[in-house]
């Protein structure tokens, strides 16, 4: 390596130094998250680096590449000998000689490349085989066994083993090990049960991959050995209390039978998941007891802890409630929160979240402080200075690589409080890193990238996926993926914020640079809104903008709802279950705590101090007090307000229920019969949980000891033997008493074709009626049931005194029987029919004494939001009783739209109601002797509908409808409304008929005023009645009505003399302004006048505006005999009639040639109001039309009018065959289509259009497919006309008239009929003349065109158009650039034609070169 240097005196100095010695480089591909993904091999630039390369690949090579390296040392000496070159003076003989010798040479150089490829390293390497595969195994559990394997491959494959989910050996030392040498692999596995499996082995190089699989089967202890171990657990753990800081116990007894040595169950305690060791949690087993051990409690310790014996015969659990009380350093404090957590760690940023306390202490709580500590030290730092309301907060400024800890502490008016426990340690650093760590390794995926090496460095690009991943009233969390192009070094972000409506963006974070791709951003403005993008940095420089978020307001997340209302049910005597409706609409609900309070006291106390989601047991409560609860939600934003107060409960025992009634025989085999009986009236406070059934034989008058039966079905019983049975209920309190016994009953098979019903029971129990129900039997007959039929009679009657209470058989499942006598005791039974018949009757229900108890009836209601309930109310409920609803005596479903509300008295609301709706509902209230009701929604549902509509949406009026008399006898109908939006509509009624606006009735609805009008000219004798205005505004309705009845014939009288002074007295219109439209398609406006005098004024007027004698539309105006007409279409009157003219002369003309239609006789611009008015000294009168209103209904009579088209004719052109027809007037609003067969498409062959008043279709090039019948259709979009024409019978006529058209137009056609070359090729500097022969009637244009593009006569161009038949070209001396393709273009009206040739200019010279170089 040569360098120049300058001495002290100036002078330079060329030395020579050695090759500096390269530092092996590692070339690693990476991906954006900094992992390694492949290798990068640099470009070759020369042989030394070559060199310098395979000396370091010398140093690194294995025992498999010998062979390789060998031959690449050969090749390279090879190569260095065939490079060598000596330099001599070459003279004409040695340049020969060495032409002679280029092939040789080729040739050596070809037979070089061909070894250089053989000694290729991509030809060496070859994909994974299996040379020995590895074989299935069988193990005992708890043994070892080793999986072996042989595996070549070139380059040397990495290997991988699964079972379901990839084996890390290195992460689990303590179960596998894994060893790989000279291309042998072993795996040794501590065989579990669990552990059975098919094991797959993957070998994975650049070439490609190969697996196998093994199958492992673990051979468990009790299969072999037979043994069924049975578990008890004694000596249980009862619900514990304990207190932050101290330690706590929990224990059991566990007995394994039977006993077996050196055998040791598996003791799993769980806490919501399964428990391990740590600094706060022990667990021990002595053999055997059980013991868990809590150490320095905290509230994240609260819970139900779970004991669980694992055993090969299967396992046993045993549960029970840990209490944590919170205390506080000072009283009025909060308590510490709990379950800090970390989430989303970065380089230098984390996600801290916690959840608040039960108890917020004597005020609420303003805010949480956050603090860290780095792991190994005791310093604990702030990590904000503001409190933050938010249970979440990111913690930014962490030191990439170093682990931290984190605790919060509340705050409220008191003070802070104690610190949380301390969270998981966490390490700052980026994700991509910690999962490669955390992670099993992967095999080599061999992906080779290959790039050049560039000593600048890169500028990063631009981060992507910006997004908003938090957004609070503290801090906004922004998130990003960092760019793709971003060099081998790493890089930073820089965080810009833009305020909404602004384009000014500011830098957040200018003194330092974020290295995660996280950032959270404080002290931001409240209720504005932001926009944000990140740029990289790096060494280099500074990346370009990323796309901009979305704007984001910074404020609170909401605060969840109130919870529903609590309920509380008692459940021990020192415990309360406490269930709720959960809170509505909440975002991130953590739980619920619930608080509870004796009553008479306003202290309330905590009853969990971790948030909770379901149902929640309370214990801890003194017994016999009345207690009070409430329910509060709380998610990451704070805490819900307060539940409303559940109703007193006193704390006790619940009760046992009562006994059953009426044991009664189902069905009955040879060895078993099956019982029903009813459940208790009373449940005792809780739930019934099941029955126990006992029995006794029955020998004559000598019965038998009582024995407990264990299924409802009484089995192994003995044929033909007499058995007694009783009952008793069991609920959370104890088993009730039993019930009476029932008969002796045979144990032997029946015959019984119909079986019986079960189950009676009777409610609502009135002075003459009651509702009786019962089950369906429990099985089948021969055949499936199909009705039933009751009997009844008087208690005190004998069996004669039965009696049918219908004739016609009844479907459903319940009765309500009438007709009794009040203070009667009365019996029923009931007998079910299928199709063999009617079977035997139930079993006896009663006696019922009809009497009414006192209780409200159920009523419908229909408050002042016009919600539709069902309401019952009960003076005679008892702890623990509830309201049950059913419909049709059968429960509710919970998608029927009722929904049921308790508050003192029970209402079932009705959602939507519908049809759907109608039925009977009942309620039921347990505990109470038979308290209930029922109410029929029949047809009495869609009046309730049409009140709650009308107190839903009612409509105010200011005022009821009034009558008034006006001028001409004429009467207004009005009233006036208080508010109304622009889409409120009135229907004007008159005895249920509806009015429409004519000449008899015209309506006014003025929507800013609220005013609605309806005038009638005059009263007749059949305007006696109600006259009613309904209003329509969106969902609301109302009505006002006025009934003309008895006053009507004086209000009619008054009418007709006010009409007749008036008609007298002034000028009027007899007939007002009105339109009609005539044959011609002319739209008039006519009205009737009267008692006019030629001084009489007469003023016509559109749109308020006077018509003036000198306007065009005064033109329009004529009078007749007292009748005056405006033809708003007069002004087209001349050229219709020239129209008629120009068709009676002669065919019709081409359509090319008709011109376009005129304007329209009437359209939309004719639109407005047209007034006429009447005036002189004795008075004045108006009519007014407005034909924007009835613009629809004069357009309508002048489609009638135009639909009386011509019937279709047929005309022949030069082009092809027309059909037309003509009608009155063309209108752009009618709609015409053709179909031939189908609907005519339009192309370029078969067109359809309108000139004028004719309606055609145009067919060109007509062929015999286009025979047939056509339609035209004329729509209005009303109504239609149809015409239909038959081509066929006219087919030839026309045919051959357009073959003699065409055939004419064809001579006639501009064209070019000689005299011009295909081709002409000419020297350079020649002049080129050329005429072409042309024809054309009358005489075509002509043109020349060069390269598509067209000559114009010049200098350079002489063109010439002689005696209409020549055409010339002249060009003086031709060039190369005058090559081309040249076109002669000729045109006329008939057609086009062009006459196109090749000009070649060439040069003898170039030429004559071309031939010698040849």
């Amino acid at each position: 390596m040569k360098t120049t240097v300058k001495t002290e005196k100036g002078q330079e100095v060329v030395k020579v130094s050695p090759l500096p010695k390269r530092a092996k480089r590692t070339y690693l591909a990476m991906d954006k998250d900094k992992e390694v993904i492949g290798y990068v091999i640099p470009v070759f630039r020369a042989h030394d680096v070559v060199r310098g390369l395979m000396e370091a690949q010398e140093e690194e090579v294995s025992e498999e590449g010998i062979n390789y390296v060998a031959m690449r040392n050969l090749f390279v000496r090879e190569a260095s000998e065939a490079t060598k070159v000596k330099v001599v003076k070459k003279t004409r003989t040695t340049r020969i000689r060495e032409s002679a010798d280029r092939v040789d040479l080729s040739k050596t150089m070809d037979e070089w490349v061909e070894f250089r490829k053989k000694m290729n390293i991509d030809s060496l390497t070859h994909p994974p085989e299996f040379i020995v595969k590895p074989r299935g195994q069988s193990v005992w559990e708890g043994k070892t066994l080793t999986l072996h394997c042989t595996v070549a491959g070139w380059p040397k494959p990495k290997i991988a083993y699964k079972n379901n989910v990839l084996i890390d050996a290195k992460a689990h030392p303590e179960k596998y090990t894994a060893e790989s040498n000279y291309n042998m692999h072993s795996l040794e596995i501590k065989c579990d049960f669990i552990d059975t499996a098919e094991y797959r082995i993957s070998a994975l190089n650049v070439k490609g991959e190969a697996s196998s699989v093994a199958t492992v089967v673990v051979k468990g202890f009790s299969h072999e050995h037979g043994v069924t171990f049975e578990t008890t657990i004694l000596d249980k753990f009862e619900v514990a209390f304990g207190t932050e800081g101290e330690t706590l116990s929990l224990g059991c007894t566990v007995i394994v039978y039977p006993t077996v040595k050196n055998y040791q169950p598996e003791v799993v305690w769980y806490r919501d998941v399964p428990l391990k060791d740590s600094k706060w949690v022990h667990t021990h087993w002595s053999g055997e007891r059980a013991t868990l051990t809590l150490v320095h409690l905290n509230k994240e310790d609260e819970g139900i802890y779970t004991m669980r014996i694992n055993t090969k015969s299967g396992f046993d659990t045993y549960s029970a409630y840990v209490f944590v009380r919170a205390t506080a350093e000072v009283e009025g404090l909060p308590v510490a929160p709990l379950d800090v957590c970390c989430h989303d760690a970065n380089k230098d940023y984390v996600v801290v979240t916690w959840k608040q306390p039960a108890v917020e202490g004597s005020s609420s709580i303003l805010g949480y402080y956050i603090d860290r500590c780095e792991v190994g030290t005791h310093h604990w730092a702030q990590c904000n200075d503001v409190p933050v309301n938010y249970a979440r907060f990111p913690v930014t400024g962490l030191v990439e690589g170093r682990s931290y800890v984190f605790r919060v502490r509340a705050l409220n008016k008191a003070g802070v409080s104690r610190p949380s426990r301390v969270s998981e340690a966490v390490v700052a650093m980026d994700p991509s890193d910690r999962a490669r760590l955390q992670g099993p390794s992967a095999p080599w995926t061999g992906m080779i990238k290959f790039t050049e090496e560039d000593p600048t460095g890169i500028v990063p690009g631009e981060p992507t996926d910006v997004v908003v991943t938090e957004a609070t009233k503290s801090y906004v969390v922004l998130a990003w993926k960092p760019p793709v192009q971003r060099g081998h070094e790493g890089v930073m972000y820089y965080i810009e914020k833009c305020i909404s409506g602004t384009d000014t963006w500011q830098r957040v974070n200018t003194g330092m640079p974020v290295k995660s791709p996280r950032f959270a951003l404080f002290d931001l403005a409240e209720g504005k809104s932001y926009s944000f993008r990140v740029r990289c940095c790096n060494s280099t420089g500074v990346s370009e903008a990323s796309e901009t978020t979305r704007e984001i307001t910074v404020g609170d997340i909401l605060l969840p709802s109130a919870p529903g209302n609590p309920v509380a049910t008692r459940n021990t005597d020192t415990s309360v279950v406490v269930s709720w409706g959960s809170s509505k609409n909440v975002k991130h609900l953590v739980g619920y705590y619930i608080e509870c309070s004796e009553v008479g006291t306003d202290m309330w106390m905590p009853c969990n101090n971790k948030p909770v989601k379901q149902t929640f047991v309370c214990h801890g409560l003194n017994t016999g007090t009345n207690y009070v609860f409430r329910v509060k939600a709380v998610n990451a934003a704070g805490y819900s307000h307060s539940s409303p107060d559940s109703e007193a409960v006193v704390v006790q025992a619940a009760v046992v229920p009562g006994k059953p009634t009426g044991v009664t025989l189902l069905e009955a085999v040879k060895d078993y019969m099956v019982l029903g009986w009813t459940a208790p009236a009373k449940n005792g406070g809780a739930d019934i949980r099941g029955y126990f059934v006992d029995y006794r034989t029955v020998k004559g008058d000598v019965v038998g000891k009582w024995h407990e039966m264990n299924h409802q079905a009484a089995e192994n019983l003995k044929e033909n033997i007499l058995y007694q049975f009783q009952v008793r209920a069991m609920n959370m309190a104890g088993v009730s008493k039993a019930s009476l016994p029932s008969a002796a009953l045979e144990c032997k098979e029946w015959t019984i074709t119909v079986p019986v019903p079960v189950g009676l029971h009777a409610l609502e129990v009135r002075e003459t009626s009651v509702v009786i129900l019962w089950e369906p039997p429990v099985f089948n007959g021969r055949t499936p049931v199909n009705g039933y039929y009751m009997d009844m009679k008087e208690a005190s009657a004998g069996e004669e005194g039965w009696k049918a209470v219908h004739e016609k058989v009844n479907e459903v499942k319940y009765m309500k029987v009438t007709g009794l006598k009040a203070g009667t005791s009365y019996v029923f039974r009931v007998r079910a029919q299928n199709l063999a018949g009617v079977g035997k009757h139930s079993a006896v229900l009663g006696p019922v004494l009809a009497q009414t108890r006192p209780t409200k009836e159920m009523y419908v209601d229909v408050d002042d939001d016009g919600v539709i309930s069902l309401v019952f109310e009960c003076s005679e409920m008892s702890q623990g009783s509830e309201f049950i609803w059913s419909k049709n005596y059968q429960a509710i479903a919970e998608n029927s739209g009722v929904t049921i509300v308790t508050e003192g008295s029970s209402r079932a609301i009705f959602t939507n109601p519908s049809l759907e709706d109608l039925g009977t509902f009942s309620c039921v209230v347990t505990n109470t002797d038979g308290m209930s009701s029922s109410f029929s929604l029949t047809e009495k549902l869609n009046r309730l509908l049409d009140i709650s509509h009308d107190k839903k949406f009612p409509v105010p009026f200011n005022n009821e409808m009034a009558i008034e008399l006006l001028e001409k006898g004429r009467v207004r109908f009005w009233t006036q409304v208080e508010k109304c939006t622009s889409g409120c509509q009135v229907e004007y009624v008159f005895n249920d008929a509806i009015l429409n606006k004519g000449e008899k009735y015209s309506m006014n609805f003025d929507q800013s005023t609220g005013i609605i009008e309806m005038f009638m000219d005059s009263l007749e004798v059949t305007d006696e009645g109600t006259f009613t205005f309904d209003l329509v505004d969106g969902k609301a309705k109302g009505t006002t009505s006025l009934v003309l009845i008895g006053d009507f014939r004086e209000l009619q009288k008054k009418s007709e003399f006010e009409r007749e002074e008036w008609v007298r007295k002034q000028p009027h219109f007899v007939d007002y302004l009105d339109f009609t439209v005539t044959a011609e398609c002319n739209v008039l406006l006519r009205c009737k006048i009267g008692n006019v005098k030629p001084e009489t004024e007469i003023i016509w007027s559109k749109d308020n505006i006077e018509i003036a004698e000198d306007d065009e539309d005064a033109k329009k105006i004529e009078r007749e005999h007292g009748e005056l007409t405006f033809n708003i279409g007069k002004w087209v009157i001349k050229q219709e009639k020239e129209k008629e003219s120009t068709k009676s002369e002669g065919k019709m003309r081409p359509t090319e040639d008709v011109p376009s239609p005129p304007r329209p006789k009437i359209s939309k611009s004719d639109m407005g109001i047209y007034d006429v008015f009447l005036k002189d000294e004795r008075g004045r009168d108006r009519s007014t039309f407005s034909l924007r209103d009835e613009y629809q209904a004069v357009m309508n009579e002048l489609f009638r009018v135009i639909n009386s088209s011509s019937e279709i004719q047929v005309l022949s052109t030069e082009h092809g065959i027309v059909l037309y027809s003509t009608v009155t007037h063309y209108h752009e609003d009618l709609r015409v289509g053709w179909l031939h067969d189908a609907k005519i498409a339009a192309s370029e062959r078969v067109k359809a259009g309108v000139t004028g008043e004719q309606l055609w279709l145009q067919i060109n090039e007509p062929t015999e497919k286009d025979k047939g019948k056509y339609t035209m259709d004329i729509f209005d979009g009303k109504d239609g006309v149809k015409r239909v024409f038959d081509l066929t019978g006219q087919w030839e006529e026309a045919f051959e008239e357009f073959q003699r058209l065409a055939a004419a137009i064809a001579e006639r056609r501009a064209r070019v009929v000689g005299g011009l070359p295909d081709v002409v090729a000419i020297q350079e500097g020649k002049s080129l003349n050329l005429t072409g022969n042309v024809w054309g009637e009358p005489v075509p244009e002509v043109s020349w065109i060069k390269n598509d593009k067209e000559l114009v006569c010049d200098e350079r161009y002489q063109l010439k158009f002689e005696h209409g038949k020549f055409a010339s070209i002249a060009i003086a001396a031709v060039t190369t650039a005058d090559s081309g393709k040249y076109a002669l273009l000729v045109k006329n009206k008939y057609g086009t034609e062009a006459g196109e040739f090749t000009v070649s200019v060439y040069n003898p010279d170039e030429e004559e070169n071309k031939e010698e170089k040849g």
